[in-house]
């Protein structure tokens, strides 16, 4: 079975008790943590054209086992309301399992260990079966989706069977916000898809959207990147970003997950946290990333090829002649050393492309951007940005 040792090394025990339905090649996991609105999640799912699979849903939820009592007693009763809603919506095709409420350490207890037992749980269903093939989908409990939902998951990785993930579209959900708090979670959409287009234009061929209500893996895939990790924020952007190592990940962009755009201070960063710090007036929205700290950056990609068995007065010469900002980026990193290790282990020019994203990769670009706008750049207009880089792609 291919996920054996991955569920002996995390020590996984089965939480639903019923067998996996044979026939099941999608299931989907919602880690749920003192949410209200968990029915409006199911409803918008009951509500998607079913695909030519079984669709399972596994209903995680969970808290610290340190909760505060009346935190304890909310999932308790979500749980027993999501037991009676079961009762009535399950079908053949599209089961609903809730678990729980289980209790995290706390020592790691957050979305990443809840999202990570979850789709263990989907892997260990996927194993019984060993069907490497199937479609593990994270999503939100504070989260709906389109009816086409199910049906276009299924159709991507029919269609790409070699891609070992994708990401899906969305948008925040807007109805009942105040106007500044629209003009914020708007502000934040602009700025994800400037950021994801303008990784692409510096030639930079993994960037996407990393949204955790809003990905779907393999479950070999998943298995071979060690699964999802702990962190209490922005495991879904390291999983994912990881995963792209892997292989190709792909956008579904032909249905949408509407997440919700309330304020949060669960995690110190994402969208919750984003629009907190707007409506506090601690964060302007309205600025963004320098263009120009791109156009670096790909200034910089476009000589990779040079650095191929460069040697160390060839690596001199080329980092002469790029940007001040990089140049200095890339002393500071000590990058050369990652350098020397991709010419070490590839043998051709074919082989160090590939791989010089593996070193350059999201985190790295993320941490040159912060280090760019300490130095050399200030945050400018996100809309003069966007109308930047649109221009230059047209």
């Amino acid at each position: 079975m291919f996920a054996k040792n991955y569920l002996l090394k995390n020590n996984r025990i089965p939480l639903i008790g019923p067998e996996p339905n044979p026939w099941c090649n999608i299931r989907i996991v919602i880690p749920c943590f003192c949410e209200p609105e968990l029915l409006q999640t199911l409803e918008s799912l009951n509500k998607c054209s079913l695909p030519d699979t079984v669709v399972e849903v596994v209903i995680l939820i969970n808290h610290p086992e340190d909760a505060l009592l009346e935190i304890k007693n909310f999932n308790i009763a979500t749980k027993a309301e999501v037991d009676c809603w079961l009762k009535k919506n399950n079908s053949k095709k599209l089961i609903y399992f809730a678990v729980g409420p289980v209790e995290l350490r706390k020592k790691w207890a957050g979305v990443g260990l809840a999202r990570k037992t979850g789709m263990d749980e989907a892997v260990l269903r996927f194993n019984h079966y060993n069907n490497t093939n199937g479609i593990i989908v994270s999503l939100d409990s504070d989260s709906i989706v389109e009816p086409n939902y199910l049906i276009e998951i299924e159709k991507h990785f029919k269609q790409n069977p070699k891609h070992v993930g994708a990401t899906i579209k969305v948008e925040h959900q807007k109805n009942g916000l105040s106007e500044k708090q629209k003009h914020g979670i708007e502000l934040y959409e602009k700025y994800l898809y400037y950021y994801k287009d303008a990784l692409h234009f510096t030639g930079y061929r993994q960037a996407m959207i990393t949204i955790g209500s809003a990905f779907a893996v393999t479950a070999e895939a998943y298995v071979k990147r060690g699964g999802m990790n702990r962190r209490q924020a922005g495991e879904d952007f390291y999983f994912l970003q990881n995963l792209a190592q892997l292989g190709s990940v792909g956008e579904i962009n032909t249905t949408r997950v509407f997440p919700s755009a309330r304020l949060s201070d669960r995690v110190p960063f994402g969208t919750g946290a984003a629009i907190q710090k707007w409506m506090e007036g601690t964060e302007d929205l309205t600025k963004t990333y320098n263009f120009k700290a791109f156009l670096d950056l790909r200034i910089f990609f476009d000589a990779k090829e040079k650095l191929f068995q460069s040697g160390e007065s060839g690596f001199e010469a080329i980092l002469s002649t790029l940007p001040e900002p990089v140049r200095q980026f890339i002393l500071l990193d000590n990058f050369k050393i990652e350098i020397e290790d991709l010419n070490k282990n590839c043998s051709n020019i074919k082989s160090f492309q590939s791989r010089f994203f593996h070193k350059f990769n999201a985190f790295k670009i993320m941490k040159f951007l912060n280090f760019a706008h300490e130095k050399y750049y200030e945050k400018v207009d996100l809309e003069a940005q966007v109308q930047l880089l649109s221009s230059l792609e047209n």
